[in-house]
């Protein structure tokens, strides 16, 4: 338990003085002398293009990333928001750790908001030859605590520790990629008991890969990054560590994943099939990739202005570009005044406005819903068209997303403008992504992967979640679904219990806006 003192003078250590240029790295370029980048390149169709395969289903994502470390023959660099102490982050430690063996440069940079009590695990896996940890914007103390014992001790120090890097990134022989939503725990893959995310990534080769690693290098070699061992410390042996990765990790402790099925809800065979014909059957075009700068948290004001490098900006100016149409997914989704006016000037032009979110009973963040459910009456007069994913109706979706009893909840971030570009990647459509914390995401022009996205939007928005429409008596909001092929119509939040609305009620004006 932490004592008084600790809570009320905060933390009491500072973070240590290190010579970042005796430790820097960069990240080693794709080659055809390793076998996924002779595949990458054989399968390219022309220079200058990028390749993509979409993943919702949770299940192929993990494969992917399991595939990729299992056949990476010199560098994985992997970079995560979230990586739980389960059977899936072990699973995938353990495939990291059986390529560092192989002689594989492995870097594994993690954010430290969800590390609280497994330090013991994360240096065990860097006691393994080859392997490198760092933390982003590392707690200095109460290691062992969960987030809210670590902020509690770093009362003093809240200014920076309130800054977060959300930033998903898998880079395997610098040939090969998986971005998207998602993290690395069992709810995002399919194997939560009592809830699993909606999500979507994408694996990815070609012309964007070069940029992916240089954009991991320069956090990499942030000052907002440490080495792990200069953090969190261990009275273990080597030896010890070694064996306490071995067991934690192993059969009894960390089951292995259930085999794939055939096909996922695209048709995609696993990407295990391509690899070992040697040829990816791809979608190709033109894209770009960018990420916020790892000192942008530290730098920008909560609420203020987007910086021009920020990939909020970025995306909002690929967005102001549509002509026709924006169809958009949040699993947070809070505009703000500002982005109420943006969303005003598209539909002034013409521009259909299509967005799916979260409902209160679905999402894992209900402080951050009533951010976003105080704009809505006026979206929907403002004609922007609005769904919000329904856990009820999730667990009746006859496509096979096989969530069984679990409760749903969308994570997917994505954005498709008039048909033909779309953006995929980590960044909500709130404050906290725009101001505190960094995101990374791909701008990418291909109709093809377009047309694949709102498919995977479609499923949900037309099986899964309600249509908000303005009450007919001209006050509040109606959620309107279909059930046995009659139209049902709620005038309450659908999936909630009186109790729940009330929190959501009460909490609501405790947290400020730009930091939801």
């Amino acid at each position: 338990m932490l004592s008084l003192s600790t809570v009320l003078g905060g933390c009491a250590t500072a973070l240590p003085t290190i010579d970042r240029e005796a430790i820097a790295s960069e990240a080693i370029e794709a080659s055809t002398k390793t076998t996924l980048g002779r595949i990458a390149q054989e399968s390219l169709p022309e220079k200058g293009l990028s390749g993509f395969r979409l993943m919702p289903l949770g299940t192929f994502s993990f494969d992917t990333r399991v595939q990729l470390a299992q056949r990476a023959e010199e560098s994985l660099d992997v970079q995560y928001y979230h990586l739980e102490n389960d059977e899936t982050g072990r699973w995938l430690l353990r495939a990291l750790r059986d390529a560092a063996n192989r002689g594989v440069r492995v870097r594994l940079l993690i954010d430290d908001l969800y590390t609280g009590g497994q330090d013991a695990l994360f240096l065990a896996f860097a006691a393994n030859k080859n392997i490198q940890v760092r933390l982003f914007n590392p707690f200095c103390c109460s290691r062992q605590q969960g987030q809210t014992g670590r902020f509690l001790a770093s009362l003093g120090d809240l200014s920076r520790v309130n800054h977060r890097m959300h930033n998903k990134l898998f880079i395997a022989d610098g040939a090969m990629a998986v971005i998207g939503g998602r993290n690395v725990a069992n709810e995002y893959y399919l194997r939560g008991v009592s809830e699993n995310f909606i999500d979507l990534d994408a694996f990815v080769v070609g012309d964007v890969l070069p940029a992916m690693g240089a954009l991991f290098d320069r956090y990499w070699n942030s000052r907002a990054v440490y080495p792990l061992e200069v953090i969190a410390k261990s009275d273990q042996s080597k030896h010890e560590l070694l064996t306490f990765f071995e067991q934690e990790t192993g059969p009894a402790k960390t089951p292995a994943p259930q085999p794939l099925a055939t096909t996922d809800v695209l048709g995609y065979a696993p990407i295990s099939d391509d690899l070992d014909a040697g040829r990816l059957g791809l979608y190709w075009g033109t894209a770009y990739v960018f990420a916020d700068h790892p000192d942008k948290p530290f730098e920008s004001i909560a609420g203020g202005e987007l910086l021009e490098t920020s990939v909020t900006y970025n995306v909002l100016e690929a967005v102001s570009l549509a002509q026709r149409e924006v169809v958009a997914s949040s699993p947070y989704f809070v505009p703000g005044i500002k982005g109420m006016k943006f969303l005003k000037q598209l539909r002034d032009r013409g521009v259909k406005v299509t967005v799916m979110t979260n409902s209160l009973g679905s999402t894992d963040e209900p402080i951050v819903h009533t951010g976003y459910s105080r704009y809505r009456e006026q979206m929907l007069a403002d004609g922007i068209e609005l769904y919000e994913l329904s856990t009820s109706r999730v667990k009746y979706n006859k496509r096979p997303f096989l969530f069984g009893s679990s409760l749903g909840r969308l994570h997917a971030k994505l954005f498709v403008m008039d048909r033909k570009t779309s953006f995929i990647g980590s960044m909500n459509l709130d404050p906290r992504s725009a101001t505190v914390n960094t995101e990374f995401g791909a701008v990418i022009d291909s109709p093809e992967i377009a047309r694949e996205i709102i498919r995977v939007i479609d499923i949900d928005r037309l099986q899964s979640a309600y249509r908000l429409r303005l009450a007919q008596s001209g006050s509040g909001i109606e959620w309107l679904g279909m059930d046995d092929d009659k139209e049902m119509v709620l005038t309450t939040e659908p999936d909630t219990s009186l109790w729940l609305r009330f929190k959501a009620w009460v909490l609501s004006p405790l947290v400020p806006e730009e930091q939801l």
